[in-house]
């Protein structure tokens, strides 16, 4: 049999991935670097003295029913009232808010709190991805994402911290970003010990982080570093890595005073019943990512049973140490269901070729595991999300704090589009829709110390916010920039509802769909110089012959 591979666009960039756990950013690589611009803001209207939103109707955050209609005032950065004007069809003329400086009228729209990101990266031109900042930070804005939580990339504290400052006065396109830098990346050599672990952190806070993302590293450091940011009330958060959730699994780390985990490594080893030990085929090399991934979705079925004693246990310390669960299910969606990843529909007009090659099948890139994907594989996981999502749906109803990342640039999951997957995720893990906005807005600005700020809409808060027309309790898909099908019975025709229509932060106006063609054209540009179709992905195509 012969085989001729056809590939659409350039050959892949060579970078070498780091290894250590399941969405971890590549390592820099030696070489020459390239400027990553992020250039001033242009987009954008505001802030206003006084803006009117009228006739909205209003989800507050809280977990309270959507209200209206009402009338909201934003002053500067700041809302400044909240008016409501009667009753659906039933509008009170006199009660409406006065003049603003800048009105917009919003019948038909819903305004939501501006959504908090507990897990991203943000990448630059540099980096094994080869994205632009500017264009993630326009992907979370577009998709409504205002505030974000930064646990680990391969730039500098420094670099993060001079994108956040600028991003707090307005100078760039982004949302608000908190720092939490991986902390084995906080110095160029290895630490080895606690004394070294505890000056790290103390570094780590000096140079402006926000909180520590963990991953793994010897007991004695882990525990000495996470009790040393809790000390100097820096936040937490862990990715339990496989390579050490033998003694460091969540209520080990938690014990220790870890506030939060990312994904769910850690946990279903903290319900063994009969083992210590995840089960590995004695073959196992952990560095391979299809074996890694393969058998992480084997992984829930080794725990304990929903409803058991151990799972009680478990869930009820963790409970009672008001830990977090940041579970980003979107991240692994593609484990379960390649095909639908992989075609999804934004990726023809958002997604940059440069990353589309980072997710292509491939050895050297992190999350890029495509070697031999089964139909087993895919079955294990669908079962896999089932009992981890019935922890997760669980953990919520008793009490627990659940938030919502999205952990996007790997696997398929794209900037911005991949967290209101997360949204619709957390709906099939059982959580109502109000329950849904509630995790992306409260309970987010909750988790990172925020929440006398931003995640709800109350007079005194600040003016974030999320403007969609139609109702998203209804429809999650109205929240995707791409919209949703809607077929137009007076006109026999199918059309594309839906989409963000602004993003506010800060009191100012973003219009989301100028910022959805600004990144379209970025994506258009990127596939002319490498000489692709407008609509094309950059896929590989095979064909054989006999």
């Amino acid at each position: 049999m012969k085989s001729k591979l056809r590939t659409l666009g350039a050959a892949l960039l060579g970078a070498t991935a780091l290894l250590t756990g399941p969405l971890v950013p590549a390592p820099l690589q030696a070489q020459t670097q390239v400027a990553d611009v992020i250039p001033p803001r242009t987009e954008g209207i505001g802030p206003f003295q006084r803006v009117v939103l009228r006739n909205v109707t209003m989800i507050d955050g809280t977990g309270a029913p959507a209200q209206g209609p009402v009338d909201i005032v934003l002053s500067g950065d700041r809302i400044a009232e909240i008016r409501t004007i009667g009753a659906p069809g039933k509008i009170d003329e006199s009660a409406r808010a006065a003049k603003g400086d800048y009105e917009l009228d919003l019948t038909g729209y819903y305004v939501l709190p501006g959504f908090v990101d507990a897990h991203v990266h943000l990448h630059n031109l540099n980096d094994a991805q080869h994205v632009p900042s500017d264009y993630i930070l326009k992907l979370w804005m577009a998709n409504g994402v205002t505030s974000v939580r930064e646990v680990g990339s391969d730039r500098p504290i420094e670099w993060l911290a001079d994108i956040k400052a600028r991003s707090a006065r307005n100078e760039i396109v982004a949302p608000h970003i908190d720092i939490y830098p991986f902390f084995h990346k906080i110095r160029t050599t290895p630490v080895n010990d606690p004394v070294q672990a505890r000056l790290a952190v103390q570094e780590a806070k000096k140079r402006g982080a926000d909180g520590i993302k963990f991953i793994g590293g010897p007991e004695d450091v882990l525990f000495a570093a996470i009790e040393e940011a809790h000390k100097l009330g820096l936040h937490t958060t862990m990715h339990h890595a496989q390579p050490s959730v033998a003694y460091a699994n969540v209520l080990t780390t938690s014990e220790h005073g870890l506030e939060s985990m990312e994904h769910w490594y850690g946990l279903p080893e903290a319900m063994f019943t009969d083992r210590k030990l995840q089960r590995w085929p004695n073959d196992f090399v952990n560095n391979d990512e299809q074996e890694r991934f393969g058998e992480s979705g084997r992984l829930w079925a080794q725990t304990a049973a929903p409803g058991s004693a151990k799972w009680e246990e478990v869930m009820q310390t963790l409970l009672d140490r008001k830990f977090t669960l940041d579970p980003t299910f979107t991240a692994y969606l593609a484990s379960r269901d390649l095909m639908r990843m992989s075609r999804a529909t934004w990726h023809s007009d958002y997604t940059l070729p440069a990353l589309w090659d980072y997710y292509r099948p491939n050895r050297s890139h992190h999350g890029s595991y495509w070697f031999d994907w089964t139909t087993e594989d895919e079955v294990a996981w669908k079962e896999n999300y089932r009992l981890w999502m019935q922890f997760v749906n669980e953990y919520k109803n008793r009490g627990g704090r659940v938030t919502v990342g999205s952990d996007s640039g790997y696997i398929y999951n794209l900037y911005g589009f991949g967290y209101v997957q997360e949204l619709e995720l957390l709906r099939e893990a059982g959580f109502s829709p109000l329950e849904v906005i509630h995790s992306a807005t409260q309970e987010g600005a909750r988790l990172l110390g925020h929440e006398d700020q931003v995640g709800t809409i109350r007079v005194g808060r600040k003016a974030d916010l999320v403007v969609v027309k139609g109702n998203p309790l209804a429809n999650l898909k109205l929240l995707f920039g791409t919209g949703t099908l809607h077929l137009d019975d007076k006109t026999g025709k199918v059309e594309r509802i839906g989409g963000i229509a602004w993003t506010i932060k800060d009191g100012i106006l973003y219009d989301a769909r100028q910022l959805r063609a600004e990144i379209r054209k970025m994506v258009l540009d990127a596939k002319t110089a490498r000489g692709l179709p407008a609509g094309a992905m950059a896929i590989e195509t095979a064909e054989s012959e006999q």
